[in-house]
């Protein structure tokens, strides 16, 4: 028997098809069975909602997910609304239908849960987030109806019938002496002239209601690319804003082939309160009109209501994201979004264009509470002709392993365009600092850098200044250029280099040069000398640092392979850094020495930072100290290499509070003690190292040390998803492991079970 197809419409509307016939309303009571076929996922969702509502519970979209070969969806969850725990009114209700699609393009349901864990509403209760009774059909543009105080509304069916009309008073009821009409409520069929008036009208809807209306998704076609769909959104939809609570209010409208635009689909409840009615600024309505009318410059998710703070920068510079960018990465965060309660999106709005785009997954804000102390912004793609600006944020983990903090596209190289970015990065990482930032050394980044994080060290790209050096150096005599370069890399203190680099000017007659000038002005952004005594978490100077996703992503990535490689190259990365975290756990590093202190970082730092630590040990040993000068409980010792008079340095210790530094400043660049300090430690007998001196982000437990500290920094809200993430990257760990044999399965799944019952 073949399955059976159903189209689902809101019960109580007697739906008329081309042949004039009417389809009966008996599917309609049907109950989700695996195997009940659909022709889309909306039909799905919607025959799911009058479920929902006949049964007495509302439903929400839920998880989604894609193909491998070409990420196209293949499949959606539709869940009761109280699925989960992010709001105090969910109770994790397990009820649901996933829906499949199947070759043929048809939708079937394969998975199924209706019970739940929560008392139901009454049957017949108006309980559905989309569907209305018997909406009237308005053919004229609701937004003129809005302008006279009687209109008539002649409802029309698709067959040429006439449907039942009359008279709906717009006459205004006094609320609290405003002598203000409430507006008609929006349902599904009604019809507008212009996309325009329908955003209008549900503004207008909204202000007379008490919330604030966005922007959010369109749809566009496949054949030409005219904008076919809009949807208009509460604005505490989504989590982008501490103020947002996902709320799931929205209308979406339909372009007709009659060019009027109708709406499709609706939810008219909101899961927060609502406030009293709202007046909307009238300079909203040039503002809010150029975003419909700019169909060609894509999509855009932003709170209208911000607009009327002044804080929109007028410019006409040109967007270097092509437009059919936008659409296609809006669909993936929202999908994202619904995956991961702590995914983060922004988008720059120009004079209501989009503009640059900034996004960031909840593992990724994780990170930069561990590891955003030292973070790269890597803008590689220039380097070549591109497809697109794509450019990563990047940090530095425990095991030294490249981690993503952010990614982005850039609009253009402008300083206003970099002040966004950077403002967005730091809302996105709960207002994380950085000490270091690695960005190339154009003014605008520069500039930017100063401006959002004053106090933090900019350091050049490796990668940009040795272009900057062959195209300047290039007519240079080959002896200036091996002089420039011992200048640089040889000098050891600040006297000796200034002293070389204007002897080294005045000899060849350099001093009217631009370039070398510009340079030494700004000599403490990339000279390793100036570059010492700055955290960059060890990231050795004058080497280029690699791209995150190497080959795999960047500028010249075409639109339809960008996020399944974006995926692929982040789950490869990931993966690399679960194995290191299960390595120094379950592995031990071989000791080299009897000493407790080097027992003492075995047990503490990772396989990588104890390797670090140990190698400068083993060194300490060829090394010979001298004290050279005491004075109350302060030391200072020369320690330098057996047989080279040349490897030398100066290290000061004070016995009040342990605290030591040498002059090589390894500690202050790479957080670990080095081989000249070791050996003082030695000659005074200290047999671990100070706590001090053990920086978390090196440890084996960096996350969950971090996570400790961070307790009185950020709000309880940013707490919590801190935990979430915590606790799904620990079960992860447990999970991989676990699946490598049977006998590892059950010790994990017996520890996993006696957790449950110690939380429980």
């Amino acid at each position: 028997m073949n399955p059976m197809v159903v189209n689902a419409f809101p019960v109580g509307i007697v739906h008329v098809i081309n042949s004039g016939t009417v389809e009966s309303e008996g599917d309609l009571r049907m109950e989700p069975s695996v195997g009940l076929e659909f022709n889309s996922s909306d039909e799905a969702r919607d025959f799911y909602g009058l479920y929902a509502m006949r049964v007495g519970f509302k439903i929400r979209t839920g998880q989604l997910y894609r193909s491998r070969r070409d990420g196209s969806v293949s499949s959606r969850r539709f869940v009761c609304s109280k699925e989960g725990f992010q709001l105090n009114s969910r109770t994790g209700c397990p009820a649901f239908i996933r829906v499949q699609r199947r070759d043929s393009g048809k939708w079937v349901i394969d998975q199924i849960q209706k019970d739940h864990n929560h008392e139901l509403g009454l049957e017949g209760e108006n309980n559905s987030p989309v569907l209305q009774q018997k909406p009237p059909v308005a053919p004229k543009s609701l937004v003129e109806v809005l302008r006279r105080p009687k209109v008539k509304l002649l409802g029309q069916i698709e067959n040429g019938g006439s449907s039942p009309s009359g008279i709906i008073n717009f006459k205004r009821q006094k609320r609290g002496g405003d002598g203000r009409q409430p507006l008609p409520e929006p349902y599904t069929g009604l019809e507008f002239n212009t996309a325009n008036e329908a955003y209008e009208y549900y503004q207008s809807y909204a202000e007379s209601v008490g919330f604030r209306v966005r922007i959010g998704q369109l749809f566009r076609s496949k054949n030409d690319g005219s904008i076919t769909s809009r949807r208009f959104v509460c604005s505490k939809e989504g989590f982008q804003h501490p103020s947002r609570v996902g709320c799931g209010a929205f209308m979406r409208i339909k372009k007709k082939d009659s060019g009027s635009w109708m709406v499709d689909r609706l939810n008219k409840d909101h899961n927060h309160d609502l406030g009293e009615q709202t007046v909307y600024v009238n300079k909203f309505s040039t503002a809010s009109k150029k975003f419909i009318e700019e169909e060609t410059n894509g999509m855009v998710s932003m709170d209208l209501g911000e607009m009327n703070t002044g804080k929109l920068i007028k410019r006409s510079r040109e967007s270097k994201i092509g437009t059919d960018w936008y659409p296609v990465l809006l669909e993936y965060f929202q999908t994202r979004q619904a995956e991961d309660t702590g995914f983060f999106y922004s988008v720059e709005v120009d004079n209501g264009s989009c503009r640059s785009v900034f996004w960031a997954d909840g593992r990724s804000r994780y990170s930069c509470s561990q590891f955003g102390d030292v973070v790269i912004l890597d803008t590689s793609y220039r380097k070549s002709n591109y497809v697109v600006p794509f450019a990563t944020f990047v940090g530095v983990n425990h095991h030294k392993q490249p981690v993503l903090l952010g990614s982005a596209l850039i609009a253009n190289e402008s300083k206003e365009c970099f002040t966004w970015l950077f403002q967005t990065w730091f809302k996105a990482m709960s207002c994380c600092r950085p000490k270091s930032i690695i960005a190339d050394q154009d003014m605008a980044i520069q500039q930017a850098i100063t401006e959002v994080f004053p106090g933090a060290h900019h350091r050049f790209s490796s990668w940009q200044i040795r272009a900057k050096e062959r195209e300047n150096l290039r007519s240079m005599p080959i002896e200036f250029r091996y002089e420039y370069e011992k200048c640089i890399y040889e000098s050891q203190t600040t006297v000796e280099f200034n002293t070389t680099w204007n002897s080294l000017v005045s000899k060849y007659n350099l001093k009217g040069n631009a370039w070398l000038q510009q340079m030494y002005d700004k000599r403490e952004s990339w000279v390793p000398l100036y570059l010492r005594g700055k955290f960059f978490a060890g990231i050795p100077i004058g080497e280029t640092v690699e791209s995150f996703f190497g080959t795999q992503v960047n500028g010249q990535t075409p639109l339809r392979e960008f996020i399944p490689r974006y995926e692929q190259g982040l789950e490869q990365c990931r993966e690399d850094e679960r194995k290191e975290d299960f390595n120094s756990f379950n592995l031990q590093s071989f000791s080299q020495t009897k000493e407790a202190i080097e027992e003492q970082c075995r047990r503490l730092y990772t396989f990588t930072i104890f390797k670090i630590f140990q190698d400068e040990l083993l060194q300490s040993y060829s090394y010979i100290g001298i004290k050279t000068y005491e004075e109350g409980t302060i030391c200072r010792y020369l320690v330098r290499r057996s047989g080279n008079e040349n490897d030398k340095h100066a290290v000061t210790f004070s016995a009040v509070n342990l605290s030591v530094n040498c002059s090589c400043q390894m500690f202050e660049f790479e957080g670990v003690l080095c081989r000249h300090v070791l050996k003082v430690f030695k000659l005074l007998n200290i047999r671990e190292l100070p706590s001090q001196y053990i920086l978390p982000r090196w440890l084996r437990n960096a996350e969950y040390r971090i996570l400790c500290g961070a307790e009185s920094r950020v709000s309880s809200q940013e707490l919590k998803a801190f935990m979430i993430w915590s606790l799904r990257e620990t079960a992860c760990k447990y999970v991989e492991c676990g699946t490598t044999s049977v006998e590892k399965y059950k010790l994990a799944y017996e520890i996993m079970r006696e957790g449950g019952k110690r939380l429980y």
